[in-house]
């Protein structure tokens, strides 16, 4: 199974999906928003200088991705904690 991690923040209700190890988390060197009226809100792809995408960024994360997901999302607010 593929290694994925998502963290939440539901205060701003923003999600980050990781594709690379959290403790190996490369870094961003490209970023490309998607379209926020095409999509209904913010969405950022993150690239690394070899231009493999390494995470997802979601806003409004809460109207965008599976609450599932969400749920079992690492929490970055302390309403989670």
């Amino acid at each position: 199974m593929a290694d994925v991690t998502v963290t939440y923040d539901k205060t701003g209700d923003a999600a980050y999906v990781y594709f690379e190890r959290p403790q190996a988390r490369a870094q961003s060197t490209r970023m490309y928003p998607c379209d926020p009226v095409e999509v209904g809100g913010m969405i950022n792809l993150d690239f690394d200088e070899q231009g493999r995408l390494i995470g997802i960024e979601v806003l409004a994360a809460s109207s965008k991705l599976p609450k599932y997901l969400l749920e079992s999302a690492e929490r970055l607010d302390t309403e989670g904690t």
